[in-house]
């Protein structure tokens, strides 16, 4: 069992920053893909950035890519993602989510957090 507990949202203006970070209990931390993922109202859940477990390459969403850096510290088990130029359309919910397997653009993931709202105002 792996437990995801996220924090750092809250409100910025447009073109601000925030930091979410997104701390997991257990041993094997090392060994999840993480990622993160967003809702927004009347939409759907999608992702976001992911990094597997093996290292290589991180993945982003186009519409994040070149303003969202994750990244992830595993001797403090946690992942992080940086959001820089903020827009009023990264408004959402934004969960963390971590899965056994090596895939990462995905949507089967195994474990949630509980998301952090993060609010763009124009």
């Amino acid at each position: 069992q792996v437990q995801l507990v996220e924090s750092g949202g809250g409100l910025v203006q447009a073109g601000g920053s925030l930091r979410l970070s997104c701390l997991a209990s257990g041993r094997t931390f090392s060994t999840y893909t993480m990622g993160w993922f967003r809702q927004a109202p009347g939409k759907e859940r999608e992702f976001v950035a992911g990094r597997s477990w093996s290292g290589g390459s991180t993945y982003y969403a186009d519409s994040v890519r070149g303003r969202f850096t994750l990244s992830r510290d595993n001797a403090k088990t946690t992942v992080y993602l940086q959001m820089n130029s903020l827009k009023p359309e990264d408004t959402a919910v934004y969960y963390c989510a971590a899965r056994s397997g090596s895939a990462v653009r995905v949507t089967n993931y195994d474990y949630w957090g509980q998301g952090t709202q993060v609010t763009v105002s124009s």
